[in-house]
């Protein structure tokens, strides 16, 4: 007999179905083949199975989360993101396992045993606090007239009653925390209860980033429009913004849409469209700059836009550069007529929320906020702030962004972190004048300000604004909000989803 743990594969997926239905039973078609295979893409190291004489026979399926933003009161609808596995994020401090299941043919073999070993090797090799696990306890219907939870959890570990789940997890070195109601629809057998059980490692060190508590610091820098000699001085005045907000404990820095195109005024000559490719030469060694301020800093830089170049097409291109080194980008979606008319700009196709070590965010472009298309998409991804740089000319314009801005924040349960650009940049054409005033905005309820304002600069004036936001608040209010926009969606009736990517 030849038995081998290795990492679970896509093609392995009828196998998979297999095992789980005939160790479940009546669970047909709880894990479809596309959901599968995005577990897989997302984390493909965190998913393990055990083969027997070239036979899939158990599987064990996990993800890493944030394990502040859930804490010990959650359903596993929440922490897997709706089943959408959203919730995980390499920046995450908890492996948290979501499912495991050997074929009732195989067991006595101590597969699941073998299985769990993966996982703790695994969870050591990351470097995570430890394996979180809501356990199932599927005898408790026998008993359940006749005691609580509670104790019939307790009659399991003095080993008076015997349940299949709850036995073999302690019996791998986890313990439990507490017991969660609600946590699996539909799980009669458990009455929809579970034993929250953690396995701790011991060899974990704490990461130099990671997010200690649900407090999250945003400096935005209202950026005054002005001439620069150099590519050096434009770096230098970057610099100062970068380095007064880093002092602050801010994790966030994030400047305007086109904050650097006070550098086309060497190109003035020439018609905007060019000019404006000449630019996109300058966004490479910007970015890169940029991207050593946020690790010598230590601070996420969100890079406001900039003009780029792919295979012919010039794309308005925002960057998140991380404090770890990592780089993500973001190309504005729609693009406004002034923008195509000018400069010949193409609209982006990407959209996805970013994984940071303050947890899930979205990125969008001005105009783009004035699609609620857009910002709904990402909070059903898990984005729990959404930062929009902008540029815009006029009191009106402004107006458009800011209103759409702060509707999103209701509508998704999210915040949302504006800024622009202000002043005049005479000489420069197309740039003349600018109307900004950067802000946080909030949800609508009672633990956040009566007008769902967290923080506002003065208007038209070169200032940064450094705000606090707790994502905890988020939690609470998605369950107990005077309303629920997020969660009262009429699902049964409407949708929003992706065509493309």
């Amino acid at each position: 007999m030849k038995i081998e743990v290795r990492k679970l594969r896509a093609d392995d997926y009828e196998q998979l179905i297999d095992s789980m239905i005939e160790a479940y039973g009546n669970y047909e078609d709880y894990w479809k083949k596309s959901t599968l295979e995005k577990l897989i893409r997302l984390f493909p190291d965190g998913q393990f199975c055990v083969e027997v004489n070239g036979k899939v026979a158990a599987a064990a399926l996990s993800i890493i989360v944030l394990y502040e933003l859930y804490g010990d009161e959650h359903n596993y609808r929440e922490i897997t993101g709706n089943f959408s596995f959203d919730t995980h994020t390499e920046d995450g401090d908890v492996l948290y396992g979501i499912d495991v299941f050997v074929h009732p043919e195989f067991r006595g073999m101590r597969l699941g045993r073998r299985l769990y070993q993966a996982r703790k090797e695994l969870c050591e090799k990351l470097n995570l606090k430890g394996i979180v696990i809501g356990g199932r306890l599927p005898n408790y219907h026998n008993y359940s007239e006749e005691m609580s939870p509670r104790e019939y959890i307790s009659k399991v570990r003095s080993k008076e009653i015997h349940d299949p789940v709850l036995n073999f997890q302690l019996a791998n070195n986890f313990h439990v925390i507490k017991v969660l109601k609600n946590y699996l629809e539909g799980d009669q057998e458990s009455e929809e209860y579970a034993a929250l059980l953690q396995w701790n490692n011991i060899y974990y060190s704490k990461k130099r980033n990671a997010m200690t508590d649900s407090i999250i610091r945003l400096g935005l820098v209202q950026w005054q429009m002005r001439h620069f000699k150099d590519l050096d001085s434009f770096y230098e005045q970057v610099e100062f913004f970068i380095d007064a907000l880093a002092d602050y404990k801010s994790d966030f820095v994030v400047f305007p849409e086109f904050f650097n195109t006070p550098l086309l005024a060497p190109y003035n000559d020439l018609p905007e469209h060019e000019a404006m490719r000449k630019l996109a030469e300058l966004t490479e060694p910007i970015k890169k700059k940029l991207s050593e301020y946020a690790i010598s800093y230590n601070v996420n830089i969100i890079a406001g836009s900039m003009p780029t170049v792919e295979d012919g097409q010039i794309f308005n291109t925002s960057y998140l550069l991380h404090r770890n080194g990592k780089t993500d980008s973001y190309q504005k979606i729609h693009i406004t007529p002034n923008e195509q008319k000018y400069y010949g700009f193409t609209g982006g196709e990407k959209i996805k929320v970013f994984d940071t070590d303050c947890g899930k965010i979205g990125l969008l472009i001005c105009y783009d906020v004035e699609f609620p298309e857009l910002p709904r998409l990402l909070a059903d991804q898990g984005m729990k702030i959404l930062f929009v740089p902008y540029l815009t000319d006029t009191q009106n314009a402004y107006n458009r962004v800011r209103a759409c801005a702060q509707a999103r924040a209701i509508e998704n349960e999210c915040y949302v972190a504006i800024t622009g650009c202000v002043g005049n940049l005479p000489g420069v054409s197309n740039m003349d004048i600018q109307f900004g005033q950067a802000a946080v905005f909030t949800p609508s309820d009672f633990s956040f300000p009566e007008n769902a304002i967290k923080a506002e600069a003065t208007p038209n004036t070169e200032m940064t604004i450094i705000a606090d936001v707790d994502l905890m608040l988020l939690k609470d209010l998605h369950y107990n909000g005077s309303v629920r926009t997020l969660g009262d969606r009429r699902k049964d009736l409407y949708e929003v989803k992706l065509k493309k990517n």
